[in-house]
């Protein structure tokens, strides 16, 4: 099989995952909509900090 069909099926299928889990399930709070964003931008913090420390080592 070609290389290009197997990812063309994969993307469909996280579309396909991504579109079922659109809404969520339960209900949250404004506390636990609050902490769940805290900890995305504290991941995408720690994410700006690997790839920094990464151009400084290659530097």
């Amino acid at each position: 099989m070609p290389i290009a069909s197997n990812i063309r099926r994969l993307a469909d299928k996280v579309r396909e995952i991504n579109a079922r889990y659109r809404e969520p399930q339960i209900e949250m709070s404004r506390a636990v909509r609050m902490a769940l964003m805290a900890l995305r931008i504290y991941l995408l913090l720690l994410v700006c900090l690997i790839v920094y420390k990464f151009v400084l080592i290659l530097n």
